[in-house]
């Protein structure tokens, strides 16, 4: 991962902005969403890269759509450029179908490469990728465990590439109830690999927020999320896509819940953390007015909030049966430096 601009030990989300089709054949409005990644601050963008022509057979029900929305290289050349222009530290992952894409993506000199769940039993191919070195985004989401085992295994072959695991339940908008959050720790666990959420809730549904914030609750440190130009629009992918500026919005939820979740590791208190406890916490203190040379009884001692603190309630029995060495007045603290 990037190196994090958070304190030590804190979590630092590394945020995919998917564009998928979402340009709808169009440079213009690809360029668009670029924007829209890059002015909300996600580490980096996801890129579809494919020819119809090599990744579909043309007798397919969708060849025409596919192709009425295809990108030329020339294309993809000038959106990439476009981004390392104007968001230099933003990444470009490529989403690669087939071969050529991937020479093509080596020769844009993308930075990591994410390979699709129905290529995970494609050894063709993932190798391929693998000879790359790059890191690969694994999609895992209607896959077997023995097909994801077999994937990481032809990847190891070829190279020793990083490995991220991504999830996501591959229905376009996901019903709640289908999505199995759980499942991702199972998945960290059998494959001691990091792994990544991909959210398809509804765009337009509360749920595109909230889901992505429950998957950190376990502890994932990746998220990709769809976004569009105009979901109004209705074009390719914007089931689960979201506008720019809620993208942006996205973004800065992510940014917040980390700083909640905080450092796992025990810290130094705050100041305001200090003048919480100064506050809150209760000393003992006098009872009653007692004089100098009188032995403590617990009957002597009271455990309140004072307006410093003292020593804690769990000292009281220490305190007992000793003598003290000044008078205190009621409701004062008695401290041990009090005591003979």
């Amino acid at each position: 991962m990037p190196p994090s601009n958070l304190p030590s030990g804190m979590r630092n989300t590394y945020i995919i902005a998917e564009m998928a089709c979402s340009h709808d054949g169009s440079e213009d409005l690809a360029k668009v969403i670029i924007d829209g990644v890059g002015q909300a601050g996600a580490n980096a963008i996801q890129f579809q890269v494919w020819l119809a022509a090599d990744m579909m057979v043309p007798h397919h029900p969708q060849f025409d759509l596919v192709k009425s929305i295809e990108l030329s290289r020339d294309i993809w050349r000038r959106l990439a450029d476009y981004v390392r222009s104007k968001y230099p530290g933003m990444e470009i992952i490529a989403c690669v179908y087939e071969h050529q894409s991937v020479d093509f993506c080596e020769d844009l000199n993308v930075d990591a490469y994410k390979l699709h769940s129905a290529d995970l039993s494609n050894p063709h191919l993932v190798r391929h990728v693998a000879q790359s070195g790059k890191r690969i985004d694994l999609s895992v989401g209607a896959s077997t465990i023995e097909e994801i085992r077999k994937a990481i295994d032809w990847i190891r072959s070829a190279s020793d590439s990083k490995i991220w695991m991504m999830y996501g339940y591959q229905n376009f908008p996901t019903p709640t109830d289908a999505i199995h959050l759980n499942y991702m720790k199972q998945l960290r666990e059998l494959f001691q690999l990091p792994v990544g959420y991909q959210d398809h809730s509804d765009g337009a549904a509360p749920s595109a927020f909230y889901l992505p914030a429950a998957a950190m609750g376990t502890g994932i440190d990746i998220l990709e999320k769809h976004i569009t130009h105009d979901r109004s629009k209705k074009g390719v992918d914007y089931q689960a896509a979201l506008n720019p500026d809620e993208f942006k919005r996205f973004v800065e939820m992510v940014r917040e819940i980390e700083a909640a979740l905080g450092d796992s590791r025990p810290r130094a208190f705050s100041a305001e953390e200090l003048k919480y406890r100064k506050y809150s916490k209760k000393s003992i203190v006098a009872a009653r007015d007692l004089q100098k040379g009188e032995t403590i009884v617990l009957d002597d001692l009271l455990f309140m909030r004072s307006d410093e603190l003292g020593d804690p309630p769990d000292e009281a029995d220490a305190m007992k049966g000793k003598k003290l060495t000044k008078s205190v007045q009621r409701y004062h603290l008695i401290r041990h430096g009090d005591l003979a």
